[in-house]
């Protein structure tokens, strides 16, 4: 049941053109939930920046798996070289010393090329940070999914939001409207001296109030628009509406344990957690693996070539052998690294164990809270018959005196107030049953096409009024000061 339905509605709608800011520049769009859904799914900067994140990740596999592949590399120089040499000698002689000095000085060129191929035989610490980087891959595998489930909530959550400010406003509006002409009715009374001044200020305060209501509505509009945008990044000419049909049951299969096991088995965050234990247990035995020794075969050919002396040919050699490494003694990073693995494994335990609390208080919550929706959205819409025919009797009363203006305020409030509310019992109860999907891990797109059914087809729109600008809506009154006593 929307306020579509009620007669205090009909003439709103006209009224909502004038409630949107001017500086929405928006395309001629309709879409559902789906739609929107798949935009943000294409479009979304955190769900794109974790997807990149992924796949850094599934490189760093490889990077770490290259290590136990063969290595190949080359070098090789090419050299001009100078060579200076002083040679001195002296002899005695009678009296007399002379002394004979020769320098010589030699220019050559070389080339040089060394070229080199190893294999790693036995490298337990390479093996094991493999191990590792798929553990890491499984662990960012199960984030990605948490983003996009937590993206697929967030759409939801500012789609109905949408959908909750406008059926709000709505409500807003006409209390405004109705309230509204509760007070120029009033003042014409005490124009008449059929009531006392008292009942227009109290007409009047009232009528501040709902003022002051509208525009917080459609201020939580316009946030809850943005939100949307925010997610998709496109601006949307109108969403469809939630249908009165929608059914309000309680969460197939209706019990909690069973949320609280498919929780625990699919919930995204949970499992990326437990994947969170392996890369730390990893990280322990690339530590422990530290002492063991490596292995691999290894071959190099060299080359050498030089013009000294003006002589000509080359040196070259070859080598094939084995080259093994054992550390004997590392100033104690070994047992250090091993010690701080053990205790990052622990950290990641308890990240666990937090989680998996964490996530089994949350579906019990919800599993409450979308029971409970579904008795209030019950009980809301009953209270709009009731106020309803609340009013009708209050307005009865005040026309024959044995109800005062105060009593009819009350009960236009309160008949809004049950309208509003009821908007809102429909939509938390959507958010709600969502929200236990996602904690439960059964949150996807199929399940957005399921709420999408829901949707009617008719539009919410957010067009602007043709004369553009910033007019908001005003109540089609000239109330003007208050009015004197004696007046």
């Amino acid at each position: 049941m929307r306020l579509a339905h009620w007669a205090v509605n009909a003439p709103l709608r006209p009224l909502m053109l004038a409630v949107f800011a001017a500086s929405f520049v928006l395309p001629a769009q309709a879409a559902d939930l789906i739609t929107i859904t798949r935009d943000a799914l294409d479009n979304n900067a955190e769900l794109a920046s974790a997807r990149s994140e992924y796949l850094g990740v599934e490189a760093g596999r490889d990077v770490v798996q290259s290590g136990l592949l063969p290595q190949i590399n080359a070098s090789g120089t090419v050299a001009h070289n100078e060579q200076y040499e002083s040679q001195g000698s002296t002899r005695a002689g009678a009296g007399t010393g002379t002394g004979n000095v020769s320098a010589g000085d030699d220019r050559y060129n070389t080339v040089s090329l060394s070229l080199e191929a190893t294999q790693a035989l036995y490298d337990e610490v390479t093996r094991r940070e493999v191990t590792q980087a798929e553990r890491q891959i499984d662990q960012q595998f199960y984030l990605l999914a948490a983003t996009e489930q937590q993206l697929l909530i967030d759409v939801a959550s500012a789609y109905f939001d949408i959908l909750r400010a406008y059926e709000v406003l709505e409500a807003r509006l006409a209390q405004e409207r109705a309230i509204g002409r509760q007070l120029e009715q009033a003042r014409e009374q005490f124009e008449v001296g059929l009531i006392a001044i008292t009942e227009v200020e109290e007409a009047r305060a009232t009528f501040d109030q709902s003022r002051a209501d509208r525009i917080t509505a459609e201020s939580n509009l316009q946030v809850a628009f943005e939100a949307l945008e925010q997610l998709t990044g496109q601006r949307y000419a109108s969403i469809e509406a939630l249908g009165d049909s929608m059914p309000i049951a309680l969460p197939e299969p209706s019990s909690r344990d069973y949320w609280v096991e498919q929780a625990l088995e699919l919930n995204p965050q949970v499992l990326a957690q437990q994947a969170g234990i392996e890369v730390s247990r990893s990280g322990v035995e690339i530590a422990r693996a530290g002492r063991l020794p490596t292995l691999q075969a290894f071959g190099n050919y060299q080359y050498g070539d030089s013009d000294i002396d003006n002589t000509t040919g080359n040196d070259s050699s070859s080598q094939v052998g084995l080259r093994a490494n054992l550390p004997i003694y590392t100033g104690g990073s070994t047992s250090a690294s091993i010690r701080q693995g053990t205790y990052q494994l622990e950290s990641s335990q308890y990240d666990f164990e937090s989680q998996r609390r964490s996530s089994i208080q949350q579906v019990r919550s919800l599993y409450t809270q979308v029971s409970n929706d579904v008795e209030t959205v019950e009980a809301r819409e009953q209270a709009i018959v009731s106020n309803q025919s609340a009013l009708e009797a209050t307005r009865a009363g005040y026309e024959v005196g044995t109800r005062n203006i105060v009593d009819v305020l009350n009960a236009e409030q309160n008949l809004y107030n049950a309208i509003a509310n009821y908007a809102e019992a429909r939509y938390d109860y959507v958010v709600n049953l969502l929200s236990l999907r996602q904690q439960a891990g059964r949150l996807d797109v199929g399940a957005i096409e399921e709420v999408n059914a829901w949707l009617t087809g008719d539009e919410v729109n957010f067009t602007l009024p043709e004369s553009g600008g910033n007019d908001r809506y005003e109540p089609a009154l000239n109330i003007g000061a208050p009015p004197q006593p004696g007046m």
